[in-house]
């Protein structure tokens, strides 16, 4: 058995010998059909077999974006691009996508680049899973897709940006910078805050924005009244010279103001209740006041010069003139007993003092004949009142300053 094994081998090498030409061109033909097999499957990523649909995105320009550039779904490749078709709007991208991606309807489109020489691409940035999704035919509007930046439009923008770069004050950094052994260490953490800065304005950028644009108004309006601005900074630093030059004083104030403060504040304390009662009378003499207004106005007219305007007018003619009035001043009589004025006790007011002349041409301006509300029956003393009734004794307080008898003790024994 072996040995017819072993024949069988021997015959198929010397087959195999005598047509090793046409052996050797059946191997590198299928040498060429795998390696073929393997470009176009695995490099190319071109699959014959695969089932595909288009969709045409409308975009404002190319961006740089050329047929045969992948078509990304979250990074992950999903097509290819077929073709750029111009429109007298911009350029129309017609994508071919495999069957097995669903893309939602909703998803941003945006061409990006792999790095700043170029390799764009199509980027599909969908929210969710859900549907609806794209199918074959379908168009995504410009205005949905976004470009990137051009190298042309970023030089263009990067000149005014330069042109604002003072080369004197970045020489005198680098001479600076090179002055110490840290300098290539400072001058990277310089670049390291300016770029995290610039990353912490991009997480922002919408809020950036705004405040570019209002920063914008705001030193537009700054400089319309730079001279105002210029008079209220000279006002300012006059005002504190000034105040530099009280300092001593405001030392002082904030020195002794607390002990005067708690000086005052016992001084209520101490007389909290005189306050009160003293309150209380204001709060009826008001009410008196507000009752009598037209009085007072009848008593304090305004058609009343000043004092000086009065003596002015005595003054005229090469002469003083003046009246006299010869006729004697009348007095009244209030029927409260009579005390002595020498006496050296000090008594307290009597609390009815009303005139009991009843004659109507006498004391016209008296406070019998001023004008009263209605129902107001105080132009004379109650009925039945007694005359020679005095008012409380005035309240002692803390500091009443005390009033006893400084005459001699009464009665006194006459001479002998």
């Amino acid at each position: 058995m072996i040995a017819g094994v072993a024949d069988r081998v021997v015959a198929v090498v010397r087959a195999g010998h005598r047509r090793k030409a046409w052996l050797s061109a059946g191997a590198l033909i299928l040498t060429f059909v795998v390696a073929v097999g393997y470009l176009s499957l695995g490099a190319l990523q071109v699959n014959p077999l695969a089932s595909t649909y288009r969709v045409t995105i409308e975009l404002p320009e190319s961006a740089g974006l050329l047929p045969n550039q992948d078509v990304m779904l979250r990074g992950v490749r999903v097509g290819r691009v077929d073709r750029l078709d111009l429109t007298p709007a911009g350029v129309n991208a017609v994508v071919t996508v495999n069957s097995t991606a669903h893309i939602p309807e909703s998803s941003d489109v945006r061409v990006s680049g792999l790095s700043p020489a170029g390799e764009q691409y199509i980027d599909f940035v969908a929210e969710s899973n859900a549907g609806p999704f794209l199918r074959d035919g379908a168009v995504i509007t410009q205005g949905r897709a976004t470009v990137p930046v051009s190298l042309a439009e970023l030089l263009a923008n990067a000149d005014g940006t330069l042109a604002q770069v003072d080369t004197a004050k970045i020489e005198l950094i680098k001479r600076e910078l090179s002055l110490s052994k840290d300098g290539p260490r400072k001058l990277a953490d310089i670049i390291k805050g300016g770029t995290f800065l610039l990353s912490t304005l991009d997480s922002v950028l919408p809020e950036t924005t705004s405040v570019m644009r209002n920063s914008r108004t705001v030193f537009t309006l700054v400089s319309d009244k730079n001279a105002g601005i210029n008079v209220a900074s000279g006002n300012l630093s006059e005002t504190f010279t000034g105040i530099n030059k009280m300092r001593d004083g405001y030392r002082r104030l904030t020195d002794e103001g607390p002990n005067t403060l708690s000086d005052v504040d016992a001084l209520f304390a101490d007389n909290s209740d005189t306050m009160v009662q003293l309150l209380g009378n204001l709060t009826t003499t008001s009410r008196l006041l507000y009752l009598r207004v037209p009085a007072l106005n009848a008593l304090f007219p305004t058609h009343r010069t000043s004092v000086l305007d009065a003596i002015g007018s005595t003054l005229h003619d090469n002469g003083l003139w003046a009246t006299a009035d010869p006729y004697p001043a009348y007095f009244c009589d209030y029927g409260t007993p009579r005390l002595s004025p020498s006496s050296a006790d000090y008594p307290e007011p009597f609390m009815y003092t009303y005139c009991r002349d009843d004659h109507p041409g006498v004391l016209i301006r008296g406070a019998k004949n001023a004008p009263r509300p209605a129902d107001d029956d105080t132009a004379g003393p109650p009925p039945g009142a007694d005359l020679g009734r005095q008012t409380d004794p005035t309240p002692k307080g803390r500091f009443t300053i005390p009033t006893p008898y400084g005459g001699p003790t009464l009665p006194i024994d006459p001479p002998r």
